[in-house]
């Protein structure tokens, strides 16, 4: 049984409880009819405490057969009363008290309350920023966990909403959607509710629908809980410039509605304490709010890499066939990693970067691999804010498939490009402090470098 019915099934008790002492004043004040009346209604109360019962424990539940009994009880009761027999008020309060107690254990010991947990991703690449924490709510014996993917627009440059995006089927085969359209919030009320995207209608790339809102979903949970999709690199909490660099990821609506707001490490609780505290005093939040608020738990990004292995991965075929020396050993492979903020700022240096880097991994095809991941709201980012750069980088895409020397990922499973690749070069992100936090070795790009690769970092 779910907490709100439970606590329902608690409040049809006490209210039978009051009605038992208007009973007994009503007897011992000669008032039969008004005691037949509270009677008439003890009973309806009994059946439609026993209905709720039996819609989530079943009608052979412990509690069911001692409410069948009270009703048996009021009855007769009621009966007595309408042939006029003597009753003491005394010893029917009694009675009725008695089995209503016995109820009233049966619903505080024997009924188990079950928790119900939403998770809401959108896209199905930033799903391992919710997977772990769906598999330990999947595992346990009282909870009921569903995983129901959330549509989504891509924004026009006057911010209107364009195509309508739904990446349900892109899913792990251990990982059962629900259609979005098929849970009602309203009616069930979730206990809990976890998304990962924070930014509301402030995203000026894409939007989720309007309905999922953290603005909205709050009303329909007692806690909302938000885990970032990305991964930012560690910062000194006391350091105020670096503070003002993350001020973007902590001021955002999904923070701000959030009931519990679970970030990568305590170094970053601290910050997102500090900056929050900063911004929002004048809204009478207090450092103490912030404080049980955001929680440093760990990324579960990272415990899906960590957790997975090498030889597990479902590796394509045509992937092989690049990876595959001669002689059958693997080439080194490189996550080669071209991001949304580098491309607005770079523009079409950007696109000369990336033919650059192609040609220079072409010629070391023998020994190593390239394998590009675009961040997945490249070419929408592109469509939206740099319209003028999209044929050029169609034409860039496709002479890349098509020699077919390298590997093209633009499959929702970004945690297998991790755990395949021997090193990451790219664009400072979300990935590289991804690769950072499981020991991949890291090389950042500079797109005014051209035929040049810059040194590994730590």
């Amino acid at each position: 049984m779910r907490k709100a019915q439970k606590q329902q099934a608690e409040d049809f008790i006490k209210v039978l409880g009051e009605a038992h002492d208007e009973i007994r004043k009503a007897i011992e004040k000669k008032n039969i009819s008004a005691a037949m009346s509270l009677l008439a209604d003890c009973q309806d109360g009994a059946i439609a405490l026993g209905n709720l019962i039996e819609s989530s424990e079943g009608e052979d539940f412990p509690t069911t057969a001692l409410l069948e009994t009270y009703c048996e009880q009021v009855y007769r009761l009621y009966e007595d009363l309408e042939k006029g027999l003597p009753i003491g008020a005394g010893k029917a309060y009694k009675g009725l008290r008695r089995q209503l107690f016995k109820i009233d254990s049966s619903v505080k010991n024997e009924i188990r309350v079950r928790t119900e947990a939403v998770f809401l991703p959108y896209k199905a690449s930033m799903w391992d920023s919710l997977e772990s924490v769906w598999k330990a709510a999947d595992e346990d014996p009282d909870c009921d966990a569903y995983v129901i993917p959330i549509p989504y627009y891509d924004k026009n440059p006057d911010g209107s909403f364009r195509e309508l995006h739904y990446e349900g089927g892109e899913y792990p085969k251990d990982v059962p959607v629900v259609w979005y359209e098929d849970y009602d919030f309203e009616t069930r009320r979730p206990d809990m509710i976890f998304i990962h995207n924070p930014y509301d209608d402030c995203n000026i790339v894409t939007s989720v629908h309007p309905f999922f809102y953290s603005k909205n979903l709050k009303t329909f949970t007692e806690k909302l809980v938000y885990i970032p999709y990305f991964i930012l690199g560690e910062i000194d909490p006391e350091n105020r410039e670096e503070l003002k660099a993350i001020e973007k990821f902590c001021l955002v609506p999904g923070v701000a509605y959030a009931d519990e707001v679970i970030v990568q490490s305590e170094d970053m609780r601290q910050a997102y304490i500090n900056v929050l505290t900063e911004f929002m005093s004048g809204q009478g939040r207090s450092r103490g709010y912030w404080e049980r608020k955001i929680l440093g738990l760990g990324s579960p990004k990272v415990d899906k890499v960590l957790n997975t292995r090498k030889e597990e991965l479902e590796i394509p075929e045509e992937w092989m066939k690049v990876i595959r020396k001669p002689d059958g050993s693997w080439k080194k492979i490189i996550f080669y990693n071209t991001t949304v903020t580098a491309l607005l700022q770079y523009n079409e240096q950007y696109l000369v970067k990336m033919r650059d880097v192609f040609r220079i991994f072409y010629e070391m095809r023998d020994e190593v691999v390239l394998l590009w991941r675009p961040h997945p709201l490249f070419g929408a980012t592109i469509e939206s804010m740099r319209p003028q750069l999209g044929e050029e980088y169609k034409r860039i895409v496709e002479a890349y498939r098509k020699e077919c020397w390298g590997i093209y990922d633009d499959t929702s499973d970004m945690d297998r490009a991790v755990c395949l690749s021997d090193g990451y070069y790219g664009d400072w992100s979300s990935v590289m402090h991804l690769c950072q936090k499981v020991g991949i070795p890291i090389m950042t790009q500079n797109a005014y470098l051209i035929d040049c690769i810059p040194e590994e970092r730590e």
